[in-house]
């Protein structure tokens, strides 16, 4: 166990910043999911945007790699065309 005051801060700090991160992530997981099982291309169209501006906060803030954004926004955009 941590000793020092400013070393239980940041325990306590990173079980903040850990589940919000998780909560936003999982957040981003269910709109990716109903945006895949959408079958109307202008539903679809219009929940687009909105599922990759999601991603790419995500990325901005390393909570995903920047690759892994780029290849789910490629996907989805890909489904979202084939509709």
């Amino acid at each position: 166990m941590a000793n020092h005051k400013s070393a239980l801060k940041r325990i306590r700090r990173n079980e903040a910043v850990r589940l919000r991160n998780r909560y936003q992530h999982k957040t981003v997981r269910n709109a990716i999911k109903k945006l895949r099982s959408e079958e109307d291309k202008k539903a679809a169209e219009t929940l687009l945007p909105s599922v990759v501006s999601m991603i790419d906060k995500l990325a901005k803030r390393n909570i995903i790699h920047s690759n892994k954004a780029a290849n789910l926004k490629s996907k989805l955009m890909t489904k979202v065309a084939s509709l």
